[in-house]
């Protein structure tokens, strides 16, 4: 790996990471009224749809941010679904 690539990789699974202050955020406040369930929905679906391709990459990089991104999405679906009034 040369040092793009490094910085990258650092990113791919850095970038996820911002998604645990937001699910931080609804428990707290327990509430997700404020978040568009159409968007988390959307969102949700198409890294679903991406799934298969990044887990069958030879992309390092992209490998790394569909694993790391698919699981911390899947709490923010899951933590808007459990605070819905």
């Amino acid at each position: 790996m040369n040092f793009i690539e490094h910085i990258g990789q650092v990113a791919a699974i850095a970038m996820p990471l911002f998604n645990i202050p937001l699910i931080v955020k609804i428990i707290r406040r327990r509430s997700s009224a404020d978040i568009s369930m159409s968007w988390v929905m959307g969102v949700w679906i198409c890294a679903l749809l991406m799934a298969p391709s990044g887990f069958t990459s030879n992309d390092l990089v992209f490998r790394s941010f569909n694993i790391v991104n698919l699981v911390l999405f899947t709490g923010v679906v899951i933590a808007v679904w459990r605070f819905r009034k």
